[in-house]
């Protein structure tokens, strides 16, 4: 079944085919980032090739969950998408701007000023109260979120009796309440989560990807999330499913059950197309 929020059957497809290129210097006004022949290597005595030559777009106003196997390259395309990482060849633009062409101190400002991360450590400054460690992206960057917005945020995450709480006087889905208030505080272009919900029971799980889903829906944000689960990536309007640093599939608003047999389909690939 469908979670309580998906946009209905009638939406536009998100993003590109499978394999689609965007045409040369081009950057629609409905994109939110755009991954152009991204391949990364990790090095060594036997080198590990993590993306090859990856093509795929992110509309805006929308949540893609990202898939596949461990090792399959998924976590990668989110740190290059991100900027936390480098691709040895190809290009990623987020809104227009190309991170190939920044500096490390123009990519660190990129990251502070319009993208939020969601991590599943939470990494909360333990220091530092609730309401704290929301206002710090900001204060770093030294932006205050607007009043109005920044009350929507906490009102949103329900944490708003616990601002003077310190981390350790909260449960797991609550820290990671407060990271996502975090993301959203200064209104980022475009919200990255590497397992959000990896350490959370099933019940905190949903409340957290019902929070990302509103974040979509409710405020138009954009929210491109890494996750094993097929419950978390049914939350989702598009999942792209890699294999061996490949897209294979990429599906507009599939259910639980079809993410699964994609998935379970990955381990019955011919070796050749495995290796290819």
């Amino acid at each position: 079944m469908t979670p309580a929020g998906t946009p209905a059957a009638g939406t536009p497809a998100v993003g590109t085919a499978p394999g689609g290129t965007a045409p040369a210097g081009s950057f629609p006004a409905d994109c939110a980032v755009s991954v152009e022949g991204v391949r990364k290597t990790y090095g060594g005595e036997q080198p590990v090739v993590a993306l090859h030559g990856v093509d795929t777009r992110f509309r805006r106003g929308t949540m893609t969950a990202v898939m596949g196997p461990s090792g399959s390259g998924k976590s990668t395309l989110l740190h290059c998408a991100a900027g936390l990482d480098r691709p040895d060849a190809g290009r990623v633009r987020i809104g227009g701007t190309d991170l190939s062409t920044m500096s490390e101190k123009q990519l660190t400002k990129l990251r502070r000023d319009r993208v939020g991360f969601v991590f599943q450590a939470f990494n909360l400054v333990g220091a530092l109260t609730v309401e704290q460690n929301i206002l710090l992206p900001g204060r770093l960057s030294g932006r205050r979120p607007e009043p109005a917005w920044l009350a929507e945020v906490i009102d949103r995450v329900g944490l708003g009796e616990r601002l003077r709480h310190r981390p350790a006087e909260l449960s797991g889905g609550q820290q990671q309440r407060v990271a996502i208030a975090r993301a959203l505080a200064t209104r980022p272009e475009v919200v990255f989560c590497d397992e959000p919900t990896g350490a959370l029971d099933t019940q905190t799980a949903a409340e957290v990807l019902a929070l990302l889903r509103a974040a979509v829906d409710d405020t138009g944000q954009t929210v491109i999330m890494v996750t094993h689960d097929p419950v978390a990536a049914s939350y989702a309007d598009r999942v792209v499913v890699l294999a061996d640093g490949r897209i294979v599939s990429d599906l507009p608003r599939p259910g639980v059950q079809r993410i699964a047999e994609q998935l379970a389909n990955l381990g019955r690939r011919p070796a050749a197309h495995r290796e290819g």
